[in-house]
């Protein structure tokens, strides 16, 4: 596997970033690659129902439509950006999503490659629904990058395994820009007094609180969180999860929750997006519930020290699970892992967080060192600048 290093080009590698969207969590990431000398980038970017784009800063940014359609009861997309920008003049180097769902991008790697231009396929190298069919059709585009760019060190060693040349093999770790997050932590550390007034109008003053913060949808598995509240109230009568977030799901999560008669242990806020206004949530919280398919929630919640409790089944979460460390006795820890499916293990974690401080500590501190060391933009974005200099050697 191939690691970053410093060096620098007289003349920058003029770069095109194509992806789907542009999500608020990658501006900050965009920001500090334009801001390398070695990188003169712009940004081609869709649009997709799920995720609101973002508004571009510090970098050059267009928007580009996608087509969609189904084709034998699958989404099928046309990126027309993806083969414009292999047969552009003006770019050196194309970095693409690597989802083979897009029917553009197979001829989109051959006019780039026939074109001499550096090609770097960026993304997480492998489907939560995988099979034999899927796998040969996402490794036969392979052949025409220069590079692979991967969320994590797993599935980049699980390439080079599979025989990718571990020279054409790059790690961007998949991060949150941490900057928000550390100004409204240190801004509300800094004022106990204020944040025991928001606990006190909150109603969470003496409370022992689970945070939840993400949109409510079936692949979350809330009904797991509640039926672990209902088994941890008797020996914890004064746990409440709160969670912050809305989506299809809130209806029945909220029957769920008077089905189970657990009103009293829950607390619904709504979506909230102001890092301020999240902040205090953060920090009030004993721990971070969050019962299946997490992915950047879990840097979120390290950012703010806040150790997390989720499923063991890390096939089945986001690529950010690489940065999870669910055993409490090394000093990494972050977090505890319950066994999936199984309320009451998730219930006993949970509880083992509350009843012990010290642990409670060790794991927030290791939460904290987690993104602060190795999960963050500086990071991310030196494996990225590798990978595009990788083409033009």
């Amino acid at each position: 596997m191939t690691t970053p290093d410093d060096k620098t080009t007289g003349v920058p590698i003029r770069t095109i970033v194509v992806q789907p969207t542009l999500a608020s969590y990658r501006v900050a990431v965009y920001r500090e690659l334009a801001a390398r000398p070695q990188i003169d980038l712009r940004v081609w970017y869709g649009e997709q129902k799920a995720i609101r784009n973002a508004t571009p800063d510090g970098f050059a940014a267009e928007f580009k439509p996608i087509r969609t359609w189904s084709l034998a009861g699958q989404e099928v997309l046309w990126h027309a950006a993806q083969i414009e920008a292999a047969i552009r003049d003006d770019a050196d180097a194309i970095v693409l999503g690597w989802n083979a769902r897009y029917l553009s991008l197979a001829p989109a790697l051959r006019r780039a490659r026939r074109a001499g231009k550096s090609v770097v396929l960026w993304g997480h190298g492998v489907s939560k629904r995988d099979n034999f069919l899927r796998r040969w059709n996402r490794n036969r585009m392979t052949r025409n990058a220069t590079a692979l760019l991967f969320y994590d060190d797993v599935n980049a060693q699980a390439a080079i395994d599979y025989g990718v040349p571990a020279d054409r093999v790059f790690v961007a770790p998949n991060a949150l820009d941490q900057t928000a997050i550390s100004a409204a932590r240190e801004y509300w550390l800094a004022r106990p007094d204020e944040l025991a007034a928001f606990q006190q109008a909150q109603g969470v003053a003496g409370r022992k609180v689970l945070l939840f913060v993400s949109r409510l949808t079936p692949e979350n598995r809330l009904d797991l969180l509640i039926e672990a509240v209902r088994l941890l109230k008797g020996e914890h009568p004064d746990v409440l999860a709160v969670l912050v977030g809305g989506g299809a799901e809130e209806e029945r999560v909220r029957g769920l929750i008077r089905e189970a008669g657990v009103e009293h242990h829950f607390q619904l806020v709504g979506p909230i997006y102001d890092q301020h206004e999240l902040a205090p949530w953060f920090l009030t919280a004993e721990a971070f519930a969050y019962p299946s398919t997490i992915g950047l929630s879990l840097l979120h919640a390290f950012g703010y020290g806040l150790p997390v409790v989720t499923n063991d089944n890390l096939t089945g979460h986001g690529p950010e699970i690489v940065a999870f460390q669910p055993d409490p006795e090394r000093p990494e820890a972050n977090g505890l892992a319950y066994r999936t499916e199984d309320p009451a293990d998730f219930a006993a974690k949970l509880g083992r967080l509350l009843d012990d401080r010290s642990l409670r500590d060790h794991l927030g501190e290791g939460a904290y060192r987690t993104v602060e060391q190795k999960y963050n933009v500086r990071n991310m974005v030196d494996g990225m600048v590798a990978a595009i200099e990788r083409g033009m050697s």
